[in-house]
């Protein structure tokens, strides 16, 4: 089995993306995986132009000369593949935006319509991987994420392949604060073991998605202790700035 997770923070080996990344991937290893981290911040990825020369003039090409033709090889050659994004706007980087942009030469002209009647592209013949999606972000809570939630489900019904892991990390920098390794370190390890599941079972668990999205410090005035902590930081940086 090989899984390619596509890093698209803009810190790249520095963001809690890759730290989340890198445990998920090891223990996919350890569960027997071929597995690959690709930093789309150090990719030359242009925007979609609209044109739709990959579909009319060169089918699976497109116009532009740039590191996707690379990039969407990989993604075809994996059995698993991972979007793994902070979240930025409410919803993936702009890095990971245009990445998912520029599949488009994977994807048919055609349209039919879906078990639910509603209009789609023809499946192209080309096996889609499967996939994850994976992400962190800095408010606290899980429920800043639903736009990414939504956005999972709608790539796997409209590529018609399988959704079979969700991530979500609220308040994901606290996974590289110090004074919180211990709780960061037990999270890590739960991150591994959706790495393992993957491989053995083919999805995760909903017991280990359920500990996932638990918060990372359990105390029921997390969110406030937060809010005054991270605005006591900001003044701070802030009063330091003014000072350079």
């Amino acid at each position: 089995m090989k899984i390619i997770a596509f890093n698209g923070s803009p810190r790249a080996e520095q963001s809690t993306t890759n730290l989340m990344v890198s445990a998920f991937l090891t223990g996919a290893e350890e569960a027997g995986a071929i597995t690959e981290q690709v930093f789309l911040s150090k990719k030359n990825i242009r925007y979609c132009l609209g044109c739709f020369t990959c579909w009319l003039k060169t089918p699976g090409t497109c116009i532009q000369s740039d590191d996707m033709g690379e990039l969407i090889y990989k993604f075809l050659s994996a059995d698993i593949v991972i979007f793994a994004t902070p979240l930025y706007m409410d919803n993936v980087s702009g890095i990971m935006k245009n990445f998912m942009d520029r599949l488009l030469p994977i994807g048919d002209p055609h349209f039919e319509k879906d078990e639910h009647g509603e209009v789609r592209h023809v499946k192209v013949k080309t096996n889609i991987p499967k996939f994850v999606m994976l992400s962190n972000c800095g408010f606290p809570e899980q429920t800043h994420f639903q736009v990414l939630k939504l956005l999972a489900r709608r790539l796997a019904r409209n590529y018609q392949t399988e959704l079979i892991g969700e991530i979500y990390r609220g308040a994901g920098a606290l996974l590289q604060e110090p004074k919180i390794q211990k709780i960061a370190a037990q999270y890590l390890v739960l991150l591994k073991n959706a790495g393992q599941e993957v491989v053995k079972d083919g999805i995760i668990s909903q017991e280990t998605t359920l500990q996932l999205d638990m918060p990372l410090i359990p105390d029921p005035n997390f969110v406030d202790i937060f809010i005054t902590n991270m605005n006591t930081y900001m003044d701070a940086t802030i009063a330091e700035f003014k000072k350079s």
